[in-house]
């Protein structure tokens, strides 16, 4: 809440900017008394219908007074937001806050009322949906819990908006007028509804980049020759299926056409639509581009244009305008300094990109925020010999450039549901929004494979891109917790591209081998073992082995039940090789059709013959007849259940599996091993498990203690009884630790907590240190703690440089440690190891991501290599590790409730054979952001 001071300061952080049902873009904003002349004009341009809805009678002008009231808000009791298109209104709301008997009132009253006004012309388009998502938020951030609605019953629109948002509502009719009644506060299907259509609206803006109806080139050269002139001829000779033109305000004119493609002076001078313009032209000359594209109605840009936030501070700066500017017409941008875009489907044919020819059409989706890696995808994808061969396909490629709008998580909304889309390959150099990254990577990676490489290096120039404070490693972890098969080579990328493209998902480690060569086989082997699967011993058919003896051991392979995949090792044939490779390849497909529910994989020596024929025997493409047989592919995303239940099942695969080949047992070990670890998240996240209620815990009450407690600052480290008093309602249990700043004071306190007790130093250097020395055990008597007190300040000094406390002793067990903290990239994660050296010199220690489930609290302490410490290793008593379980849940919940929460440490909790007891404890507090991944739809602001 503001307080009376600042109740009038215009609150900068509610603007955002929204993706639109249809994929355009919207600014909202709050609205100020410098609005005046806008309102008016929106009001003038909304139908005797509209205003009749709003005001319940005719209301055809808006007076002085109304003006002045609906402009003049002191955004604490009385809001009101805008959403605007080019500068203009398009669809206001506001909120009056409201007492129980319904008259104007202020804080602490709850209630408000909630009216909003569209414009006819964008109505349909999800702006009011939009638009109460955000004003929501604000009343939240302002103490209101409540809204109400009066509606007329034929006002059906305006009711749908309030019915599915998804909020617990109450609804009422009285004397003709519809009541609704909603609390504000999120709920589970309030944030389903919220996400779906974020999903929706961001996959249908980057559907317009991708598939156009026309596409217009400005920039382009009078002569053959430069960005723009090349990138028209390579979408003109790809065959797109649209309308294509050149424009140049260099162009004389009569200038009609160029090579066949209608040429214009501006895009103004176009009559028809123009839904994408690429952008060629020197970046000082764009705006006034994105003017004339922003006034003729375009509906999105990809600026290939350099000379932005790569090339220093004046250039970042012109990067963020760039961004303001096409979003105030509701354009969306792929660069600037971008490669480009291309749709391989037959329907669009799109290559707008600087690659000179259009890569093979087929089921992988491919991003790359350089355009460099870019070229080296596309060119590693379409290679046939040497490196990976057997050839997949592209279906959609983005080379996003600087990333200024569109960046990963845009493309992969457009991927998850894109049915031209089996497997989706990224080479990222950052992760601008890892919280909904590894949202949208949990949800798309359980309908199909999704690989990434993720570089170490610095984030594209010009970006705020928060800084993750974990290490490299455990940000992989967390990535895997979420479903992405985490690469670290563009050429692993690939092989686990074309491994999971067409082959079926393993249900298992165990790999069959077989070849005909022994050595090539034992190099397969151990290249299994080397990756953590669980080889058979290879299969021998000899040099002398025939097409047909490859076939049938395949066939054996495949069918027997104890192997969950086959690689087969070949070397080159004697004599007339390429009779032999083709023979081979008819082979191998033939048997992996006739027992298709497992990944078959080649590994070959210099066989380019082979990679060819496998190549050849089996496409990535569509078979064209597909829609009018009726028949569809079987996608590996098929293969094993996924907790997605839109997709309907598919039918039996009919279309021969492309057998990928790789030049090295490495390779195809490592992609098989991958594809083994997605396989079993993909069957572990079809039942992800629940995170559990606990009826002791206070959430009301620890809200209540946190408020108190950060109105005393900004952020703040709590004293130990204010740590003990938080925990404890979330039922954790600190043991109390006394101070004892004299040796009386330690004996009476030993005297309250009944001996045997523990004394010990907590002056930072000697914390959980007992290695040194600042640790007494088992002091059993008033001598003995006398005698320890001395023995403490003796070496180490005087008490207040040691900071000594007296705690009862805990029933022994294994020291253990449990974190929680918000990092500022990667949001909140939850850490468990050993105490001492295990974590803090050899860094073993697990992560997952907040909230925790059941089954990942007990993946989470199995996953450290100490593990066997916890469960009797070499004949100790096994400890509590469902008392351990339960703890790391309760953490969890702390850190999920209350945002406000940024850290907590428990060092050392000791489990024991029963129950565990946590002897230190620490916790942050910190105001929690503004806004979040569960805040409303915003585009992020760079």
């Amino acid at each position: 809440m503001q307080t009376s001071s600042d109740r009038h300061e215009y609150p900068a952080h509610w603007e955002a900017d929204v993706v639109l049902r249809d994929g355009g873009t919207a600014r909202i904003r709050p609205i100020t008394v410098d609005d005046a002349e806008r309102l008016v004009s929106f009001y003038e341009q909304v139908s005797d219908e509209s205003k009749y809805y709003r005001f319940f009678a005719p209301y055809p002008r808006l007076s002085a007074k109304d003006v002045h009231r609906f402009t003049h808000h002191d955004f604490v009791d009385r809001v009101g937001l805008a959403a605007t298109v080019g500068g203009e209104f398009i669809a206001t709301v506001r909120y009056d806050r409201i007492g129980a008997d319904g008259t104007p009132a202020s804080a602490p009253a709850d209630e408000a009322e909630v009216a909003f006004l569209v414009q006819d012309a964008h109505q349909g388009r999800g702006v009011a949906s939009a638009l109460l998502e955000h004003i929501a938020a604000v009343a939240r951030e302002r103490g209101i819990r409540r809204f109400a609605a009066e509606v007329l019953p034929a006002n059906t629109k305006m009711i749908k908006v309030f019915t599915d948002a998804g909020y617990t509502q109450k609804r009422s009719f009285e004397d003709g007028v519809v009541r609704l009644e909603f609390d504000l506060e999120p709920t589970d299907r309030s944030l389903a509804v919220q996400r779906a259509r974020e999903q929706r609206a961001e996959a249908r803006s980057v559907r317009r980049l991708l598939a156009p109806g026309s596409v217009a080139v400005v920039g382009t050269g009078r002569t053959p020759g430069g960005v723009g002139r090349g990138i028209l001829d390579n979408i003109r000779d790809a065959g797109y299926a649209g309308q294509l033109y050149a424009v140049n305000k260099a162009f004389g004119e009569d200038l009609k056409e160029l090579d066949g493609v209608p040429a214009h002076r501006s895009v103004r001078d176009i009559d028809g639509p123009v839904d994408l313009a690429v952008v060629a032209v020197p970046a000082e000359r764009v705006p006034e581009v994105v003017t004339e594209c922003g006034e003729h109605g375009v509906q999105g840009l990809v600026v290939v244009s350099a000379g932005y936030a790569e090339s220093g501070p004046d250039g970042r700066e012109r990067q963020r305008e760039l961004v303001r500017h096409a979003r105030a017409y509701g354009m969306r941008i792929i660069g600037p300094n971008a490669f480009g875009v291309i749709n391989t489907s037959p329907q669009v044919r799109l290559n707008a990109s600087l690659a000179p020819e259009m890569p093979r059409a087929g089921r992988i989706g491919l991003f790359a925020q350089s355009g460099a890696i870019g070229i080296a995808l596309l060119s590693r994808l379409h290679r046939r010999g040497g490196g990976v061969t057997g050839v997949t396909g592209v279906s959609t490629f983005v080379s996003s450039g600087n990333r200024a709008d569109v960046s990963g998580n845009d493309v992969i909304q457009y991927w998850y549901d894109d049915p031209d889309t089996d497997v989706v390959l990224m080479y990222l150099e950052s992760i601008g929004n890892p919280r909904k990254f590894t949202r949208l990577a949990r949800r798309t990676a359980a309908a199909k494979p999704l690989v990434v490489v993720q570089g170490a290096g610095s984030a594209p120039q010009g970006h705020a891109v928060r800084a993750t404070r974990l290490p490299h490693a455990t940000v992989s972890v967390l990535l895997r917790q979420a479903g992405v098969i985490r690469v670290d080579t563009i050429t692993e990328l690939v092989d686990a591209g074309l491994l999971l493209a067409r082959q079926p998902l393993p249900s298992g480690p165990r790999v069959a081998i077989l070849g005909n060569s022994e050595s090539l086989g034992l190099l397969t082997y151990d290249a299994c073992l080397s990756e953590g699967l669980r080889p058979h011993r290879p299969l021998d058919l000899t040099t002398g082995a025939t097409a047909g003896d490859f076939h049938a051991a395949l066939l054996r392979a495949l069918g027997d039940d104890s192997c969950d995949a086959v690689v087969v090792t070949a070397i080159p044939a004697i004599g007339e090789a390429s009779v032999a490779d083709a023979e081979l390849a008819q082979a191998l497909q033939s048997a992996a059709d006739q027992v298709p529910g497992k990944p078959v994989l080649v590994v070959h020596v210099e066989l380019g013959g082979l990679a060819e024929a496998l190549s050849a025997a089996a496409g990535t493409a569509p078979e064209p007849d597909a829609a009018a047989t009726g028949t569809r592919r079987l996608r590996p995303s098929q293969q094993l259940p996924a907790p997605v239940p839109a997709r309907q099942p598919a039918a039996p695969d009919t279309t021969p599996r492309l057998i990928p080949a790789y030049p090295a047992a490495e390779r195809a070990a490592r992609a098989l091993a991958e594809a083994v670890k997605y396989a079993q998240w993909r069957r572990e996240a079809a039942e992800p498990g629940r995170v559990p209620e606990y009826d002791d815990i206070d959430e009301k009450g620890a809200a209540r203690l946190i408020d108190g407690m950060l109105a005393r600052g900004q952020g703040l480290t709590l004293g130990s009884e204010e740590t003990c008093e938080l925990l404890g309602r979330y039922g954790i249990a600190v043991r109390r630790a006394t101070p004892a700043f004299t040796p009386d004071d330690a004996v009476r306190a030993a005297g309250e907590l009944g001996y045997p007790v523990a004394l010990k130093a907590t002056a930072p250097h000697l914390r959980h240190r007992a290695d040194l020395g600042g640790v007494r055990l088992d002091l059993a008597d008033e001598e003995q703690l006398r005698r320890a007190y001395a023995e403490l300040t003796g070496l180490f000094g005087k008490p207040e440089e040691l900071r000594p406390v007296v705690q009862s002793m805990a029933p022994r067990g294994v020291d253990t440690v449990v974190r929680a903290v918000i990092d500022p990239a990667a949001g909140a994660v939850l850490s468990f190891g050993l105490a001492g050296a295990a974590s803090q010199l050899l860094g073993d220690m697990a992560h997952r991501l907040v909230p925790v489930t059941d089954r990942d609290a007990t993946s989470l302490i199995r996953s450290i290599r100490t593990a066997p410490l916890l469960f009797g290793w070499r004949g100790s008593t096994p400890v509590d590790t469902p008392a351990l379980e339960e703890l790391l849940l309760r953490v969890s919940r702390l850190v999920d409730d209350h945002p406000e929460v940024v850290a907590v440490t428990l060092e050392p909790v000791v489990v024991a054979p029963r129950g565990l007891s946590v002897l230190g404890a620490s916790v942050r507090l910190a105001p929690p952001p503004a806004r979040d991944d569960l805040g409303p739809r915003t585009l992020p602001v760079y």
